[in-house]
């Protein structure tokens, strides 16, 4: 599974509980849209295993000099564009992962969970700790091998899943 979060905004650890905790704890795979807040933030989630993280508006210089702005990855069959999208539109967003021949763009940012289906499909999956005016979440993805595809699923931490989502692989367009 791919575990899937931004917005930390924490100061000492990952503020995970309930189920996002034990999705990341699951996870063979973690990526970070951005704003862990502090280095002892972003070690926290490195002590769970690989985590593909980008900084955010938030991040302290420490950070920043640690994970990169944007970064592109491959999982399983996926390829995933990620950017925490302080600085991009929607239309920025959209060039930034066809650019990147990528099959989704992960953002943070807004807070707002959601996933948006597209030429390139985008996936917000809020804030697990810091949701502000929205629901607090995060997304997991499991890869389906038979379909080519990856499944998702938003979730809060209190396990209730509140939209499901596919997103097929395109082999690099």
């Amino acid at each position: 599974m791919l575990a899937v979060l931004s917005d930390t905004h924490g100061r000492e650890d990952a503020r995970l509980s309930g189920r996002t905790a034990e999705a990341v704890e699951d996870a063979s795979e973690i990526v970070h849209a951005g704003d862990f807040t502090t280095a002892s933030v972003l070690d926290d989630f490195e002590s769970y295993g690989r985590v593909h993280g980008v900084s955010g508006n938030n991040d302290t210089p420490e950070v920043c000099e640690r994970v990169p702005t944007d970064r592109v990855l491959e999982w399983r069959g996926l390829r995933i564009a990620v950017v925490h999208g302080h600085e991009h539109t929607d239309t920025a967003v959209s060039m930034f992962g066809r650019q990147s021949s990528a099959d989704l763009v992960v953002v943070g940012h807004s807070h707002e969970p959601a996933f948006r289906d597209g030429v390139v499909s985008v996936l917000n999956p809020g804030s697990h700790a810091d949701p502000r005016w929205h629901r607090p979440a995060h997304a997991e993805l499991e890869w389906d091998d038979a379909g080519g595809v990856a499944r998702g699923r938003l979730v809060e931490p209190s396990g209730e899943v509140f939209d499901r989502f596919t997103v097929e692989a395109h082999g690099g367009r």
